[in-house]
């Protein structure tokens, strides 16, 4: 094993935080100036940034690292996240600001933008740019053997089950909220008869795929904090726990729902 290029992959880390803040920043600017004041497409911002730091270090790390796995990683990473972008887009489109952000901002004690930038602008940014460290560290070293092509298997494999559940959920979901026949009703069906958010069980899987794909040298075990980092934001931070906070009281028969329904990690249905 050839010694990690640490000064090449320092460098990248740096540019590539200055990159997070130029897209979060171009898109609060858009927000206030072009949208009126709507910040939801910070949503497709979340989605469309990773492909964008993916490509940064595909670009700082020419020569110093393995081309396949440069090309893989990338290409996994923006196949990912401009999927997510054009689904949340394609969601929201025509539809009003999202109640999370016009919550927030009637929270606030003083100016209602600064107050946004400073809980959700701010911290999303830091969150992309540690969540990201994986898919920067990993196009970085020269590897091969048995332990590299092992952690690129079960890394293909985890991304590829992720991107399952997390295409097919979000179809899924789609096609049942726009039968006006299921107005009210909980959607139980297909993969979410086996998880409440195989949308977000899908995002973890593709995080801990590209996490795996990095550990073809020891500086990918930085990764494992943003994968972790990662789930922990899904299940029980600002994903499933702040969804569920309020769709007991919009969805009759939900409280059931929950009783039967793994909340996370695909499982069986259980008898009420």
């Amino acid at each position: 094993m050839t010694p990690y290029p640490w000064g090449a992959a320092l460098t990248n880390l740096w540019v590539s935080a200055v990159v997070v803040v130029v897209l979060f920043t171009a898109a609060l600017l858009v927000a206030v100036t072009v949208r009126g004041n709507r910040h939801d497409g910070i949503d497709v911002v979340w989605g469309a940034g990773f492909g964008v730091v993916a490509i940064t270090t595909f670009l700082l790390s020419a020569g110093q690292g393995d081309d396949w796995r440069r090309i893989l990683i990338t290409v996994l990473t923006c196949v990912w996240g401009f999927r997510l972008a054009w689904h949340i887009e394609r969601r929201n489109r025509g539809k009003p600001e999202d109640p999370r952000y016009v919550a927030i901002m009637e929270r606030a004690r003083g100016n209602p933008v600064v107050h946004l930038v400073r809980t959700v602008y701010v911290p999303q940014a830091v969150i992309m740019w540690v969540v990201s460290l994986p898919v920067q560290l990993g196009q970085y070293g020269f590897a091969d053997g048995v332990l590299a092509v092992t952690v690129t298997v079960l890394g293909v494999l985890s991304w590829a089950v992720g991107f399952f559940f997390e295409t097919v959920g979000d179809a899924q979901l789609a096609a049942f909220t726009a039968d006006p026949a299921n107005k009210g009703r909980v959607m139980d069906r297909g993969l979410w008869r086996y998880t409440r958010h195989p949308n977000y069980f899908g995002d973890a899987a593709v995080w801990w795929g590209l996490t795996l794909l990095a550990l073809h040298h020891p500086a990918g075990l930085i990764g494992l904090l943003s994968a972790a980092l990662m789930t922990w934001l899904l299940a029980k931070g600002t994903g499933a726990k702040l969804l569920e906070s309020s769709i007991g009281t919009r969805r009759p028969g939900y409280a059931e729902y929950v009783q039967r329904t793994s909340g996370f990690f695909p499982l069986p249905p259980r008898k009420a």
